[in-house]
């Protein structure tokens, strides 16, 4: 690839705190090369490619903690119903008929194409079929940490706890040293994994150094379900299992006393925040501000398309930072650097690749996203910041780079991938539409 030189009007390194203007940032191959004053660039990197961004601010890709990739092909398919009703009369079971390489591959294409366009460039997924992720991922260029679901009872993937784990440790031999995949153990949740089962994944993530990512504390009625069927409320459950640790992502986390946040902090446990999801499905307030000031590492992810209804980080940006305020009682909690901190170097911190990306910083890879703020909606421009998180949308992202590849130019997806996938994604309508008319 050749040596690029991006001048934006704002540069967000995201650490330290600062905007930076009259400034460039250069790629190297997939790397961040330097970043130094616009006017000495353009003399020491003369012959190298220029991209101008008058009105843009240049920041890290936006990383998306918590996703069910391949569900975006349900999206929309069952709304308005509370969780265990949605999961346990329409989404399992439409999962049981269609849910198949080919529906994980492309409903995960599908789902990258989304999120590149909208800024994300890294996502932490959880799902079936975990080469089909893979495989999207790598085809797509973008960068993925694939979850390995594993539950007790027989899907049309697995048949038991044992089948699942099997397959997710064959897959991640087979995808070794990929550089845009890495992979983590994903037991569902407390409900669905059984305590011999939990002890035997964690003996796995440890042989393995992988992370672990699972659904904790998503609704009150797992809490009491908990209570009723172990005695203890879940994080009790699992912090006696040694699931509760540094390599772990618990996603929603939306049920926490002061004791639990006290746990999770002492703990090193990663939070994902997913308050679109926690929205829609009624799951609750997750105390994010009261999780932060303990010191957890919170970030920010969408869930599936099928419980939100759109793997938009933009949106979840505002609506975190807004929900923050009104659970706490605070205007001041969680203020627009910190939320941007949350989808961007939280996010990489909890998977364990803060030293790639997250921020930018030479030696980094080049993960970048250019969002254009000439628009009514953000103008004027006090504080480029601010309007990342409470004024602008996702649309305005023009320009995304992925390990230094321009993967979206000039609000246009580079090759033909995504438009494969939006093709793919009409068939699985109709076939879907079909099975259940």
């Amino acid at each position: 690839m050749p040596t690029t030189v991006l001048l934006p009007r704002w540069l967000i390194p995201i650490e330290p705190r600062r905007v930076l203007t009259e400034h460039a940032l250069i790629i190297e191959n997939d790397q961040i090369a330097a970043i130094l004053p616009a006017a000495e660039a353009l003399q020491r990197y003369a012959s190298a490619e220029i991209v101008h961004l008058p009105d843009h601010a240049l920041l890290p890709g936006l990383i998306n903690l918590h996703a069910h990739s391949a569900m975006t092909l349900l999206r929309g398919y069952a709304d308005d119903l509370a969780l265990m009703t949605w999961l346990n009369n329409h989404i399992w079971p439409a999962e049981g008929k269609h849910v198949s390489v080919g529906f994980v591959y492309d409903g995960s294409a599908l789902a990258i194409a989304e999120m590149i366009a909208g800024g994300t460039t890294c996502a932490n997924d959880m799902y079936f079929h975990h080469g089909a992720v893979a495989r999207a991922a790598i085809e797509g260029h973008f960068r993925m940490m694939v979850g390995c679901s594993i539950l007790e009872f027989p899907t049309p993937y697995a048949n038991n706890a044992q089948d699942y784990i099997d397959k997710a440790l064959s897959c991640i031999d087979e995808y070794r040293g990929e550089k845009l995949v890495g992979f983590t153990l994903a037991p569902h949740a407390p409900y669905t994994v059984s305590d011999e089962t939990f002890r035997l994944v964690i003996e796995h993530a440890d042989a393995l150094g992988i992370g672990l990512h699972c659904h904790i504390h998503e609704t009150q009625d797992e809490i009491d379900a908990s209570l009723k069927n172990h005695g203890m409320r879940p994080l009790e459950r699992l912090d006696g299992l040694g699931l509760l640790q540094q390599k772990l992502v618990a996603a929603h986390m939306v049920h926490t006393t002061d004791a639990e946040i006290a746990l999770l902090a002492q703990q090193g446990v990663n939070v994902s925040h997913n308050p679109a999801s926690n929205l829609k499905l009624a799951s609750g307030f997750a105390r994010i501000a009261d999780q932060v000031a303990a010191g957890i590492n919170v970030g920010i992810g969408t869930d599936g398309a099928a419980s939100n209804n759109k793997l938009d980080m933009f949106a979840e940006l505002r609506l975190a930072a807004l929900v923050a305020k009104a659970q706490s009682s605070n205007p001041e909690a969680l203020p627009a650097w910190q939320a941007l901190e949350m989808a961007t170097i939280h996010g990489a911190k909890a998977l364990g690749w803060q030293d790639r990306i997250g921020s930018l910083a030479v030696g980094k890879q080049a993960d970048l996203i250019a969002v254009n703020l000439a628009s009514a909606g953000t103008q004027p421009c006090y504080d480029p910041v601010s309007h990342l998180v409470y004024a602008a949308d996702r649309t305005q992202v023009s320009d995304v780079w992925i390990a230094g590849q321009p993967v979206y130019r000039q609000h246009a997806h580079v090759g033909a991938f995504a438009a494969t996938a939006l093709a793919r994604a009409h068939h699985w309508q109709k076939q879907i539409q079909e099975t259940h008319a």
